[in-house]
């Protein structure tokens, strides 16, 4: 493996040409993709300008693949980081907006009082407004949701995502898959 094929990922799109999933971005390390095209599993769309070599074949290293079949996405995953792009980055009590490192969540309904881990109960919040809340009900706390607490769909979710997006960190060889919905420049 060459020092040029060292941290390179690939794009992995739904066969509808779509980003298979905005939130996180759908990217698999370049070696899962190559075995991926290698079993006919996706087809490449766009190789990097390097290869990998085996003892009697080269191979390219794809930047873009597009699965076989289309894959439907039937609910989002429940994790901090969907947590965080539902509520957008926000403390859902004081309003501030946050890096995801600088945030947690909160449970409305806290656990010590039967509140459970779901979408409908937990919220993104800032430290100082986690601390403050402790175990108390909103009520107790006097503190106000700017938002209730939902279960986003997946169409939801990459919305959020999208809106989040940065080109840090993004292959230009993606940018034509990713961002068609936005205004072409001039």
């Amino acid at each position: 493996m060459s020092q040029q094929s060292a941290g390179l990922q690939t794009l992995v799109l739904n066969a509808d040409m779509q980003p298979l999933s905005w939130g996180p971005l759908s990217v698999w390390p370049w070696q899962d993709a190559l075995v991926a095209v290698l079993q006919d599993r996706v087809s490449p769309v766009i190789n990097y300008e390097v290869e990998v070599h085996s003892a009697s074949q080269s191979f390219p290293i794809p930047s873009v693949v597009a699965l076989k079949r289309y894959h439907k996405r039937k609910h989002v995953a429940f994790t901090r980081y969907h947590v965080f792009l539902r509520d957008g980055f926000r403390c859902q009590y004081c309003g501030d907006g946050l890096s995801a490192k600088e945030l947690t969540f909160d449970h409305v309904i806290p656990r010590c009082r039967g509140g459970t881990t779901v979408w409908h109960n937990v919220v993104t919040c800032c430290q100082r407004d986690n601390l403050f809340k402790g175990s108390k009900s909103l009520r107790e706390s006097g503190l106000r949701l700017l938002r209730e607490p939902y279960e986003p769909s997946p169409h939801q979710i990459d919305d959020y995502a999208k809106r989040h997006a940065t080109r840090e960190n993004l292959h230009k060889t993606w940018l034509d898959f990713l961002y068609w919905d936005s205004d072409l420049e001039a």
